[in-house]
């Protein structure tokens, strides 16, 4: 592995110099969810690239930062911006912030992202909260040396997704009358697009979307017992399931689109997991 424990130690060391705040919650802002800020009490803003040892992104649509903050009183710890396994890191790196968010205290870790979908019934602007993921054409970012520290040599994955939560979630986006839906995330590498093949290969293992990110950042989180949950925003049908040539900006404009129902879900999200802390 690259980092060892220490490097991680070194990490949340920089940052506590530099603010004293604790989060409960940490989240990874996707897209339509950039607005999302203004709702933040924020006490303070650090640069991935300020953090010794962290990676950037190299997304030029990712700000590449961490907001600590508050919303509705729960102390939150943002990523705005994801790093990706496409831009040249592996997955070690990419999930390096989710270690670190792990030292800085957080005891719940929120995921979002935008997907194409590939489900029976998905639409664009659909929310579908994750259930379970399929990372089999992901390096496991778990090779090499264990990190005892964090957590075990082998991990189970069978509550990846806390059901309890994720159950909580489902129930109160369908009150709220979002449009809900519910499945299993598949991570390919990117940055292409799914080839038509790939999508009905994707269909076949059980996948109702597909993309490029967060089930290696669950992985982790799961290795090292956060409860963690997530949902993605539909902003597209993956190649082949309808005549649209995909595009970044459809993914954009889609988050845009939905930024208000995908925002009402991760307040409650957050509430929710206030609530389960509080128990």
């Amino acid at each position: 592995m690259k980092y060892t424990f220490a490097d991680y130690q070194k990490m949340a060391d920089y940052i506590r110099e530099r603010t004293s705040f604790v989060p409960l919650v940490g989240a990874v802002l996707g897209s339509g969810l950039g607005d999302l800020v203004n709702q933040v009490k924020v006490e303070a803003i650090i640069p991935y690239k300020d953090v010794p040892g962290l990676p950037v992104s190299t997304n030029k649509a990712h700000k590449g930062q961490f907001i600590f903050g508050t919303l509705n009183d729960v102390p939150c710890l943002f990523m705005q911006g994801r790093l990706h396994y496409y831009e040249g890191y592996t997955s070690e790196e990419v999930t390096s912030p989710i270690r670190l968010m792990k030292l800085l205290g957080i005891k719940y870790l929120l995921l979002t992202n935008a997907a194409g979908g590939c489900g029976a019934n998905f639409h664009p602007g659909d929310l579908m909260i994750i259930t379970d993921h399929i990372t089999s054409f992901m390096p496991s970012p778990l090779y090499g040396n264990n990190l005892d520290e964090f957590g075990p040599r082998f991990p189970d994955m069978s509550d990846v997704y806390n059901a309890d939560l994720t159950n909580k979630m489902i129930m109160r986006g369908k009150e709220l009358g979002l449009p809900i839906k519910q499945g299993t995330y598949l991570q390919f590498a990117g940055p292409q697009y799914e080839s038509k093949a790939e999508v009905q290969m994707a269909i076949k293992l059980g996948a109702s979307a597909c993309g490029m990110s967060t089930a290696i950042e669950a992985l982790v989180a799961n290795h090292m017992g956060l409860k963690t949950v997530g949902f993605s925003l539909i902003t597209n049908l993956c190649t082949g399931l309808s005549d649209n040539k995909l595009s970044d900006d459809e993914v954009v404009a889609m988050g845009k689109k939905a930024a208000k129902d995908m925002t009402a879900l991760f307040v409650e999200t957050i509430n929710i997991l206030k609530n389960d802390n509080d128990r």
